[in-house]
């Protein structure tokens, strides 16, 4: 079911990604404006030990700064946010992120759900969830919470998904906002 939310301002987009949705957040950075009025955060499945080569990549294609975060990372708009390997994502408040690293949800640290219900605490109707290609549930329940706390909820048309268990799962369990294919993305978020 689809809801209407479009007037209120938005301060943080949280996406959430596991297998399949780099190629999604490589397209979307590529065409983000060198100026957006709101704070992206990716939390994305990786290895437990991987490099940041991440941060490097996103940051040749993107025209805003991008940042892995670090314990007690203030958050500012304009910046995208790279949650860390192996470590879940937490907002002490709307200025500060700090990183736990507790047992593994779904499988996965830094969880999406974990990150999702964080920051639908802290910023309730200014945040927008976004959930793309997965392989298990991770995300759901936190979009769940999202909606719960007043926010917008997008989620990655599972018929684009490189895995569309994720996205698929959500779709159905969620009263959404959008359904975004992956070229839509930064659009949206250029147009907040």
């Amino acid at each position: 079911m689809i809801s209407n939310k479009e007037n209120s301002k938005a301060e943080l987009i949280v996406i959430g990604g596991s297998a399949g949705s780099l190629k999604v957040i490589l397209e979307m950075i590529k065409n983000l404006n060198d100026h957006i009025n709101v704070s992206v955060l990716l939390v994305l499945h990786r290895k437990a030990h991987s490099t940041n080569i991440l941060q490097a990549l996103l940051q040749q294609l993107s025209p805003l700064e991008v940042v892995e975060i670090d314990d007690k990372t203030e958050i500012e708009s304009n910046k995208i946010y790279i949650t860390p390997a192996d470590y879940h994502l937490l907002f002490e408040n709307k200025k500060v992120m700090s990183l736990d690293s507790s047992e593994k949800m779904n499988y996965s640290r830094p969880s999406i759900d974990v990150t999702f219900k964080s920051a639908a605490e802290i910023y309730g109707e200014s945040l927008i969830g976004v959930l793309l290609s997965g392989a298990n549930a991770d995300g759901v329940e936190g979009l769940e919470y999202i909606k719960k706390n007043n926010g917008r909820v997008w989620i990655q048309d599972p018929e684009t998904a490189e895995v569309d268990y994720m996205p698929r799962h959500a779709v159905e369990a969620v009263k959404y906002d959008k359904i975004i294919k992956p070229h839509e993305l930064a659009a949206y978020i250029n147009q907040l």
